[in-house]
């Protein structure tokens, strides 16, 4: 046992702690699927500047992910999630007063800087407070909390706003965010230095730290750059399971209205039943990661076995068109959900001095994804339906050429197999 990790009572109360920041952020970043009739009405956004502006939260949110990183490994998960977090604060006042599409824009922006620790934060404070048995089943459960977010900022949002209206929502969401800065101030535990680096899990062949005197951002990064599994594992993040983010986050609900013929209320419905079967299925790898390691099953394998299924999934998805459903989309998203294993893998890839760059620096490709995809389905969606296709149609390729990009990731995945062999399960 690390001499840094916390004993169980005060383990579950950071954890709680962090969980309630990472439940706020993904809540805001999953809202647009729901707000989107409303904004389109409201502010008469084109498909593209629904991508855009859902995309520019990932655009904020990737853009910090390098810095923080950096600051994650030498100052610590406490002061550096609260000072992120005092961000999301103003850019949920500004988006709650925004005028146009540019204000809403740049409100999502600020937003997506400032939530974009909830997640790297915890898990670098885990790779040193945990033992590494319990690091996966962590960060399942910070996803199952996060799938929560998501399920609340469907039925929930659509019933509150004839109650409040979507201005008054976001106010709500910056006083809350306010709370659970006030909370991590009282709960989580200072960082008392760097650990000495663990060389054991990290190949021979890579440098255990970054040389003397290279201590610039991006010098301090060449370590993750060069490292073979991370190489192995960003098509997934950045295509797989990126793209299956954007779809969750945004397209699905377009797909219910537009393309299914859903009523707002019953899309919104629709995304909860996905969003609650997803809060499920990341509370079952929590559950089972452990186990499923200690049978053999590391992270790779599940994602070998896992990835094809997905890809059938959503095959099956593009087919059904307009009978696709919430079921159809919660059966493509639940197959994604192996990708979620990747981030911690990489993690434990590295040495713990290094653990805040690494999933930081694997962190910021993915978020890149969520935006590329975000706002690159849009333009396909535009873009086919100003050659005369249908609207059904139009999302369907849109999807298609998606899928395409996801089986050469998969592709990629297995002909590195092996840059595997000192990752730790």
């Amino acid at each position: 046992m690390s001499p840094h990790s916390l004993n169980q009572r005060r383990a579950v109360a950071v954890f709680v702690v962090f969980a309630f920041a990472y439940f706020l952020s993904t809540l805001v970043r999953a809202i647009t699927a729901t707000l989107s009739p409303t904004l389109v009405d409201e502010f008469g956004l084109q498909a593209r500047e629904l991508g855009l502006l859902a995309g520019g939260y990932f655009l904020g949110f990737a853009a910090t992910q390098l810095p923080m990183g950096h600051w994650l490994d030498r100052y610590g998960p406490k002061r550096v999630l609260m000072g992120f977090l005092l961000v999301a604060v103003v850019g949920s006042a500004a988006f709650a007063m925004a005028t146009g599409f540019s204000g809403l824009l740049m409100a999502r922006i600020l937003t997506g800087v400032g939530v974009s620790a909830c997640l790297m934060a915890p898990l670098t404070g885990y790779r040193r407070w945990m033992d590494p048995a319990f690091q996966l089943r962590a960060n399942s459960w910070m996803l199952m909390t996060g799938a929560l977010g998501m399920l609340c900022s469907t039925l929930p949002v659509q019933w509150l706003l004839p109650v409040l209206g979507w201005r008054p929502l976001f106010w709500v969401l910056a006083g809350l965010t306010v709370l659970a800065v006030l909370l991590i101030g009282w709960v989580v535990p200072r960082w008392q230095g760097a650990p000495a680096a663990a060389p054991a899990s990290t190949p021979a062949s890579e440098p255990a730290s970054p040389p003397q005197g290279d201590t610039g951002l991006w010098s301090s990064y060449r370590v993750v750059w060069r490292h073979p599994y991370f190489r192995r594992m960003v098509p997934l993040g950045v295509i797989t399971y990126g793209g299956m983010l954007a779809m969750q986050t945004l397209w699905a609900g377009p797909w219910l209205v537009r393309v299914s013929g859903y009523s707002p209320l019953e899309a919104a419905t629709g995304l909860f039943t996905l969003n609650a079967f997803m809060l499920v299925t990341f509370w079952a790898w929590g559950y089972f990661n452990p186990r499923l390691a200690a049978a053999g099953w590391s992270a790779d394998r599940v994602i070998t076995w896992g990835a094809p299924l997905n890809l059938l999934a959503l095959l099956f998805l593009i087919y059904r068109g307009p009978e696709a459903g919430p079921l159809t989309w919660t059966l493509f998203c639940m197959t994604n959900s192996c990708m979620s294993l990747a981030q911690p893998a990489v993690g434990m890839a590295f040495p713990p001095a290094q653990a805040g760059r690494a999933l930081s620096g694997y962190n910021l490709v993915m978020f890149s994804g969520v935006f590329a995809a975000q706002w690159g389905i849009g333009l396909l969606i535009d873009g086919f339906m100003r050659l005369d296709w249908t609207v059904v149609a139009s999302f369907q390729g849109a999807l298609a050429v998606y899928g395409v990009l996801s089986a050469i990731a998969y592709v990629h995945f297995l002909r590195r197999a092996g840059d595997n062999a000192n990752v730790a399960p």
